[in-house]
């Protein structure tokens, strides 16, 4: 598959990836559809599937958490090329959750399409990208401790899922959207801390 230009190629990419016959799909498999020198995409795969309801499977956060650690790590060290352990990549996901979580994401995905374009682009280009990939670092790092309360971690993935987009598009506005939803995050997390705590 050439690289992915939309949420529609990425959405398509892990569907090509499943295994109809042992149902259930591998890491390596998607990562082998979206390439492996592309990093906003690759950060995109793991954020997309945990804003949908596949978060609230035990152990997926966490999973999908360090897959994005990983990447945005690197993207942060200027590397050239994807990596990930091998352990990492011979995982399998179920693949009728997996569609689920794609059939869940394709009504949003056909509405960011519709409206992304080359806007405020310098948000998406050096030397800005590296402070994305660090934010997202640093939200993948809360990520499991967070995973007991479903929505919060999607919130994360959903200010993830912006930065990534807007990185891979040269769309800076979703750049932008997605520092802002950093602040929803926090302030989610803290107000849930509160009632906890009460």
């Amino acid at each position: 598959m050439n690289e992915p230009r939309s949420v529609n190629d990425i959405l398509r990419a892990i569907e090509a990836a499943q295994d109809d016959q042992v149902g259930r799909v591998s890491v390596d498999a998607i990562f082998d559809e979206i390439g492996h020198a592309s990093f906003a995409p690759a950060v995109l795969v793991p954020a997309l599937i945990l804003v949908s309801p596949i978060s609230g499977i035990p152990g997926f956060p966490t999973f999908g958490a360090i897959i994005i650690f990983l990447f945005a790590f690197q993207a942060v060290l200027g590397t050239d090329h994807l990596w990930l352990p091998e352990f990492i990549r011979r995982r399998h996901l179920p693949s009728e959750k997996v569609q689920k979580a794609l059939d869940w994401l394709e009504k949003p995905a056909n509405w960011i399409d519709e409206r992304t374009e080359t806007r405020l682009s310098f948000l998406a280009k050096r030397p800005w990208h590296r402070l994305t990939y660090l934010l997202m670092v640093l939200i993948a790092i809360t990520i499991p401790a967070l995973e007991l309360l479903p929505l919060v971690t999607s919130a994360a993935c959903t200010a993830i899922s912006l930065m990534a987009l807007g990185l891979m598009v040269r769309d800076g506005l979703l750049v932008l959207l997605g520092y802002l939803s950093i602040g929803a995050f926090a302030g989610l997390v803290i107000v849930l801390s509160q009632q906890i705590a009460a």
